[in-house]
């Protein structure tokens, strides 16, 4: 039952019925009620008619002489006035008792009751009142004698007349209010449909924008509120279509953002749940799941040192002094953690972490106290050398001059290395600042070009009995590129050739093309470089053995500038190489 009157056609029609079961109803009532009130006043309007001072009189002179008979025998003249019939009738009753003397409709007559217009009689006067809510209406008259009432003339009517018109009325108004019903049935039904039908149109357009369908229209045409709900409606569809755009729009570019971001991105809830990872957080934590993931948990594994009430405290009190900053390894790269609260509805929501890798910066660190480790040590070798040198020709002044020279000549040697640092610095500090400035490009025939280099180098590999043999290619071939910087790169790979291959040694120089690159390659069967070292060889001032670099007259920079020339020219140096049997050295240019 409730569910039926949930729907608003019901409802409709309901209330249509029941308007019309209100409208006959109180028709009805109204109607019955007058034809009553009329049927009273009408009753009385005839009694005081025919009961005239003239005819009391009359009747008082026939009571005294002739008593009740007399009384009976007037009446009986007025029987059309008073309208009487077997609805209505009269009875002569005594003054003093109310008891019935004669009457017209004995049966009805008896064990009658003394209404209040016969009380009325009894104390002298005409009782006359007339009552709606009784069954019946009368008419007491007093007749006088002697100044009292001897005798009560009494017209009673039972209103079955009445009764049976009001009864008739009412079948009537049954029947007129079963056919207004079913008139009620149809119009409410037909009327509802104009409200219902459209409302259920717009119901179902907008289940359509819920699920997702934003350009939906609304098709309802009418002039009344259903018209304008209907281009509200519309409006409404288009606006929320355009803002859901931009949204969505707006959803895109911040995930774009989110996903090509170089920086990690968490997100956690209150309750320490992880809500949003982006791709670069996924590669830096790299775990296999994250749904399990919490946010006291994982900085707890990762010791962070920090749990989110502490931090959404610090954030409440605006103590922020490097306390939403951690730095912890994980899956050994060093991550920088920045931890930012954002808000909902103006209170705090969730946690926002920015992960950034600082494992370079942290190499980069290392590197440089290394260099600048390496820089202080070498250049304080030579220094103590000339220091002690000059120190000792000081204190001899008598020395002999064999001695002297020997001394001087130390000095001369490591004042000239500590040149060729400085000067190697300067020539990396240039290369790293982009001042290093490359001579324009020329057209260079390799195979002459890297021939003349071997035979250049040839009489410092034979002062350590080295064999050296450049290998032509089969056809020449040509490259451009800055001439003398190239030729710079090469005799160094050769230099470094020639100093790590013992006595007797060979090196073998090749030079030819490969798809779009010129190479030059230089092996030797030298002593060869560990595995472990390979990765740090074009560092600054690193060698795999510091030892033999310093008696060779190395600075540990020859590498490091040779791959910094070659990446300005385009092109490339890589080393491979087996400790103890010999290293291989490529040097790659594009052609």
């Amino acid at each position: 039952m409730r569910a039926m009157f949930k729907s608003i056609q019901v409802k409709i029609v309901t209330i249509f019925i029941l308007v019309i079961i209100s409208v006959v109803t109180v028709i009805g009532l109204f109607m019955t009620t007058n034809i009553v009130r009329m049927y009273n006043d009408e009753f009385s309007l005839m009694m005081e008619q025919v009961f005239t001072p003239r005819l009391i009189s009359e009747l008082e002179k026939s009571a005294e002489h002739n008593g009740s008979d007399g009384l009976s025998d007037i009446i009986g003249t007025y029987i059309g006035q008073l309208g009487l019939d077997t609805y209505r009738f009269y009875s002569i009753l005594d003054g003093k008792t109310g008891e019935v003397i004669k009457s017209s409709d004995e049966t009805r007559s008896q064990g009658m009751e003394k209404s209040d217009n016969i009380i009325i009689a009894m104390t002298g006067r005409t009782g006359s009142t007339s009552n709606t809510e009784k069954s019946y209406m009368d008419y007491a008259v007093p007749i006088n004698i002697g100044g009292t009432p001897q005798y009560i003339v009494y017209i009673k009517d039972t209103k079955n007349e009445v009764n049976s018109v009001t009864r008739n009325i009412f079948f009537i108004l049954i029947e007129a209010l079963i056919f207004s019903i079913l008139i009620a049935l149809i119009l409410g039904f037909f009327f509802s449909r104009t409200i219902t039908k459209p409302i259920r149109d717009l119901t179902k357009s907008a289940e359509r924008i819920a699920s997702g369908e934003f350009d939906v229209v609304s098709t309802v045409k009418s002039d009344d509120e259903i018209g304008i709900l209907s281009d509200t409606f519309n409006y409404m569809s288009s606006a929320l279509h355009e803002t859901m755009g931009e949204v969505s729009s707006e959803k895109d570019k911040v995930e774009t953002i989110l996903r090509n971001m170089t920086d990690g991105i968490l997100a956690f809830n209150l309750s320490g749940q992880l809500t949003h990872i982006n791709p670069e957080a996924k590669r830096l934590i790299g775990r296999q799941y994250y749904d399990d993931m919490r946010f006291d948990t994982f900085f707890k594994e990762i010791n962070a040192d920090i749990s989110i009430g502490s931090l959404i405290y610090m954030n409440d009190t605006g103590d922020d002094e490097n306390k939403t900053e951690r730095e912890a390894t994980v899956n050994g790269r060093v991550i920088r953690f920045t931890f930012a609260s954002f808000s909902t509805e103006n209170k705090v929501g969730g946690i926002l972490v920015v992960l950034h890798d600082i494992t370079n910066q942290h190499k980069l660190e290392n590197s440089r106290r290394e260099f600048v480790a390496n820089v202080s040590h070498e250049l304080r070798t030579p220094l103590t050398t000339v220091k002690s040198y000059a120190e000792t020709l000081i204190d001899m002044p008598d020395c002999d001059e064999a001695m002297r020279t020997k001394f001087l000549g130390t000095i001369a040697k490591e004042a000239d290395r500590m040149t060729r640092i400085v000067k190697d610095l300067l020539t990396l500090s240039r290369l790293d600042e982009g001042q290093y400035e490359l001579k324009p490009f020329e057209r260079i025939e390799m195979t002459a070009f890297v021939s003349g280099i071997t035979e250049r180098m040839f009489f410092s590999a034979k002062e350590k009995h080295q064999a050296m043999k450049f290998h032509a290619p089969e056809a020449p071939f040509s490259v451009m590129s800055d001439k003398d910087k190239l030729e710079q790169v090469i005799i160094n790979i050769i230099s470094n050739a020639v100093k790590y291959t013992p006595d007797g040694g060979r090196i073998d120089i090749y030079t030819g093309s490969l798809y779009t690159d010129a190479f030059i390659k230089v092996q030797d069967n030298g002593i060869g470089i560990p595995a472990e070292n390979l990765p740090r060889i074009f560092e600054r001032f690193y060698r795999v053995d510091k030892a033999r670099s310093r008696e060779t007259g190395g600075t540990g920079l020859g590498l490091a500038i040779a791959k910094q020339i070659m990446n300005q020219l385009g092109g490339n140096i890589t080393i491979n190489s087996t400790y103890g049997e010999g290293t291989e050295v490529i040097i790659s240019v594009p052609l």
